[in-house]
């Protein structure tokens, strides 16, 4: 959901671009092919206008108050006693800003980000979605706003089809949410319908927002399903940057003061076309951020077997906060988490229930299907 706070990029439902350039959070893939090589580093980098503006945001709009007033003060002490001073990299000083705040409080998604380079003319090259950063003009009639910088994300659906009769196999990369990909999964739907068993494959999940699940659950579902709750801080909220929005899968629901809570639900189909199949979803340690929604809300409903291993532990959603000098940062504003327990995977990833190398999920999901390897189609893109 990547959508600036401040203005807006966004993640658990915004990772589009973040997710690109997250490089350091959890494995993300490759640097966006639109992108021209990085700026000279800058020997003066206003150090303590960066931090005062990075500690005041993250005050105003993380997730957990009380931590990010922690956060404020250890990155002030820092800065006053020159530990960013005689840093002249860009690079080099986001990284010291990023380790000093995990070392306060470990979070999967907070991260600092340099400068980043401009977008190289031409057209975009790649199989993925187009996103295109940057607000429309007033006034636009549409289309790419003039200086908006144009990335192609990779592919999201990378691999799927039959693996054996009556086993059908997806694999997403992340869940970006565009038409494309929202086509694309509607027609692997349509197309495996009635499959026995399903297998998703979530183990190089790099994030996204929940517009895939809410393609795929009504079809997974046979009955209304709670699936996990989600908290925005209210200041998200009031900021008109929350990267999630009430619909008819998102329902508010009573809270505490300073909290704005949505019900994540599934509702089914009329015809759910996959509502009999036996649901293996496979994971790893890389498996991030709105993947690991999708493992969470797959396991504590007994709808899939996860096999494979803990995912990475990214519960925190949130977006784009923008810094002095071309500097931003990822900012959780909200969490997701089990509505029975309370409990978020936040650090602590989502356990498979069935625990094997990642390498080995695949076999050990088409053995518990009850394919042999003389049954197994060989498929593009799958080994």
């Amino acid at each position: 959901m990547p959508r600036k706070i401040t203005r807006a990029r966004n993640s658990h439902a915004s990772m589009a671009l973040a997710a690109l350039l997250f490089a350091g959070a959890v494995s993300l893939g490759a640097a966006p092919a639109a992108l021209a090589a990085a700026p000279a580093a800058n020997p003066r980098l206003d150090s303590a206008a960066l931090v005062d503006k990075l500690a005041d945001e993250l005050r105003d709009y993380f997730v957990f108050p009380d931590v990010a007033l922690r956060y404020g003060a250890a990155i002030r002490a820092r800065q006053a006693a020159g530990a960013y001073a005689a840093i002249s990299d860009p690079d080099e000083l986001a990284k010291a800003l990023t380790a000093d705040l995990q070392n306060v409080g470990k979070d999967g998604h907070l991260r600092v980000f340099p400068p980043q380079p401009e977008p190289a003319a031409g057209p975009v090259p790649g199989g993925g979605p187009v996103v295109v950063t940057g607000p429309a003009p007033a006034g636009s009639s549409g289309g790419p706003p003039p200086g908006a910088m144009m990335l192609r994300l990779p592919p999201a659906i990378p691999a799927s089809g039959w693996l054996a009769d009556g086993v059908a196999y997806i694999r997403f990369d992340g869940f970006p949410g565009d038409p494309e990909t929202l086509a694309k999964l509607n027609q692997f739907i349509t197309t495996h319908a009635g499959a026995r068993a399903l297998i998703i494959d979530a183990r190089a999940h790099r994030g996204g927002g929940l517009e895939e699940m809410d393609v795929l659950y009504p079809h997974l579902f046979t009955q209304p399903t709670r699936l996990a709750m989600m908290d925005t801080r209210a200041a998200v909220e009031a900021a008109g940057a929350a990267p999630v929005k009430d619909g008819a899968y998102l329902l508010r629901q009573p809270s505490e003061a300073g909290i704005v809570r949505r019900l994540h639900v599934a509702k089914p189909a009329d015809k759910p076309l996959l509502g009999d199949a036996k649901v293996y979803l496979l994971t790893s340690r890389r498996t991030g951020s709105a993947g690991e929604h999708l493992a969470m809300t797959l396991k504590r409903t007994h709808r899939a077997t996860l096999i494979g291993e803990a995912t990475y532990g990214a519960a925190h959603y949130g977006g784009q906060i923008d810094l002095p000098g071309g500097f931003w940062a990822f900012v959780p504003g909200g969490r997701s988490y089990d509505p029975d327990t309370g409990k978020s995977w936040e650090g602590t990833g989502v356990a498979p229930d069935v625990q094997v190398p990642a390498a080995d999920a695949l076999g050990k999901a088409l053995e518990l299907a009850g394919v042999t390897p003389a049954q197994r189609r060989p498929l593009a893109g799958v080994s």
